[in-house]
């Protein structure tokens, strides 16, 4: 096996791979952690125990929206604040349990007064309102499928995603209708309704149909294994494909809400993620509300002072971010604005893409907290490896397992991925390369791929579910994210991690942000070349280049980046990854693939 070179692989006894110092938490941080003695908890941890901490629908069975909503009424938290949306012109709108309830009973009689049923799949292409939090609730509540979209997808996407599932609603406003909506609904045949949230001639005015229909309803009796959500993720090169989630899934969401995020009851959360990608939804919608906590949802886009301005002024206890957004902050400096008051800040973690030890660092100097990193992906639906609370974080690691997952790094083949011989798959040794895999039976697992069975198969061998990231695993257990499988660099008999290049390129100063590939040479095989995004005040110079070329030879050695290309800005997804295969593809002049999901204007 090729493993990564000796200079990748140093500081394991320091603990870690990246050479950062672990950062130790208090005693104080320890004692009030959600779980506080890893080990045990992992030990003794059982999802069939952990069922009991579901309310279950009056009649049997488990519905999403009944956990998140209803569970709550005739307790005292019916009364606190659900949700709260912050508009962009300033003004606050809020949403108690109860009246959240209230709402999503009305939204559910709408659908079921317009023909649907339970099963049928129904889109929801909003931007962050409340109206998305009600017919994403309300739909569930009704037996409906959920498939969230971007409302920043133009109209070739939403006809994909809508297609594919086979949507026979869409929940969206007027405007979107008329520009992503009305030029593909031909090509949807089985689309028989659109309602409206703020009216008009096209179809059902929802706020109509709302005023006017009862505020009680009672949940379609949905089962765990019932399908709940359809979330859609990118294809390399051909259509999405659309990972199905069950309403059982909801025991997931809480579990590793409480255990991942440290969230509880009473917390003030703000997830910064849209509701149409899978972490905006299980973690902006679902899991802090079946918690009881108040959700912050901004209307806005990112913008460095206002986020600074809500911390503050919302009193954010817990806050999910993506490690975009937190490097955009640290080009700020070191400190917030003055004035700016973090004291309710207890909890700070990100996702998205692997966040690297700089930023780590930067948390605990500019929020008062490290940046707690974790992964896992949309066919997981839920969080599956972290760093806690209350253990030690270690910078560029995305911890440690969750208790309930079991996980490990497969060997791999002479393509990439976890070499399969007669069904069989080998475990990796600590600290070498291999691809992420868990083992089958979390509540939160996708059950297939719509439409695509054989697709939702190869994803597994050998007992396991095979992620097509590599990782590596040190003695102590946590995981250290190489790359997905695809974008790892093979260069002169070295595996070389994209991640790992662009986290040493960012330690310094004059980088804001980097993106690695591979481009071929008949030598090498590959060459290891960098794409940057400078800071301001630093100017795009031969000079700087060569600064640049040797610190990263100096730091990584032969697997250094040879070429580097000053850029505007980055493709990134808007989940906040970097889009290396797009690099790529438009380095060698290669067919781009699926980029429904790239930001920018649609």
């Amino acid at each position: 096996m090729n493993n990564m070179t000796e200079t990748n692989a140093a500081g394991v006894s320091a603990g870690g791979f990246s050479g950062w110092a672990p950062i130790e938490k208090s005693s104080s941080q320890r004692s009030q952690a959600n779980i506080i003695d890893y080990d045990r908890v992992c030990r003794e941890f059982s999802w069939d125990a952990a069922r009991s901490q579901l309310s279950g629908l009056p009649n049997g069975g488990v519905n999403i929206a009944w956990e998140a909503v209803d569970r709550h009424l005739g307790s005292p938290t019916a009364g606190v604040v659900a949700l709260r949306w912050l508009r962009a012109d300033g003004q606050v709108v809020e949403y108690t349990y109860a009246a959240l309830a209230a709402a999503t009973n009305r939204f559910a009689n709408v659908l079921r007064d317009n023909g649907m049923r339970v099963g049928d799949r129904v889109g929801v292409l909003l931007g962050r309102t409340p109206e998305l939090y009600i017919a994403v609730l309300g739909a569930l509540k009704a037996g409906c499928v959920v498939s969230p979209l971007f409302s920043a997808f133009g109209p070739e996407p939403v006809r994909q995603r809508l297609a594919i599932a086979e949507a026979a609603a869409v929940v969206t406003t007027a405007a979107l209708y008329r520009r992503k909506i009305a030029p593909i609904r031909e090509e949807v045949p089985t689309l028989r309704t659109v309602l409206l949230t703020d009216g008009g001639p096209d179809g059902v005015d929802l706020p109509a149909a709302m005023a006017a229909a009862d505020d009680h309803c009672a949940p379609a009796p949905t089962g765990p294994e019932d399908p709940a959500l359809l979330h859609f993720t990118s294809g390399t090169t051909g259509k999405p494909k659309g990972a199905l989630h069950v309403h059982g899934a909801v025991l997931a969401h809480r579990i590793t809400a409480g255990y991942a995020l440290d969230l509880r009851a009473g917390d003030v959360f703000w997830c910064t993620a849209d509701p149409g990608w899978v972490t905006g939804m299980s973690y902006g919608v679902i899991a802090p509300l079946c918690l009881g906590a108040t959700v912050i949802s901004d209307e806005s886009e990112f913008d460095a002072k206002r986020w600074y301005r809500i911390l503050d002024e919302q009193r954010v206890s817990v806050w999910y971010t993506a490690p975009t957004a937190l490097r955009m902050l640290m080009r700020m400096g070191d400190r917030p604005p003055d004035g700016t008051d973090l004291s309710a800040l207890r909890f700070v973690t990100s996702v998205g893409e692997p966040l690297n030890p700089e930023v780590v660092v930067w948390g605990e100097h500019a929020l008062g907290h490290p940046v707690h990193d974790n992964w896992w992906q949309t066919e997981t639906g839920a969080i599956m490896i972290a760093n806690l609370a209350a253990t030690q974080v270690r910078p560029g690691s995305m911890g440690r397992p969750l208790p309930g997952i079991e996980a490990t790094t497969l060997r791999r083949g002479p393509d990439g991925r976890a070499a399969v011989t007669d069904g069989a798959v080998t475990s990796a040794e600590p600290s070498e390369v291999g691809e992420l895999a868990l083992r089958p039976g979390w509540p939160s697992m996708f059950r297939t791929y719509w439409g695509e069975p054989h697709r939702y198969a190869q994803c597994f061998a050998g007992g396991w579910y095979l992620s097509g990231d590599l990782a590596r695993r040190d003695t102590d257990g946590y995981y250290w994210f190489v790359g997905r499988a695809d974008d790892v660099i093979k260069s002169a008999g070295h595996l070389v991690g994209p991640f790992e290049v662009e986290s040493t390129l960012l330690e310094h100063p004059a980088v804001a942000e980097a993106g690695v590939i591979g481009t071929p040479d008949p030598v090498a095989g590959e060459l290891v070349k960098a794409f940057v995004l400078l800071r301001p005040g630093y100017e795009a110079t031969e000079e700087l280049r060569a600064d640049l070329l040797a610190f990263s030879r100096k730091a990584l050695g032969a697997v250094a980046p040879k070429t580097i290309e000053f850029t505007a800005a980055l493709p990134h997804t808007r989940s906040g990854k970097v889009m290396r295969r797009l690099l790529k593809a438009r380095e060698l002049d290669l067919p781009e693939g699926d980029v429904s999901t790239l930001e920018g204007p649609s």
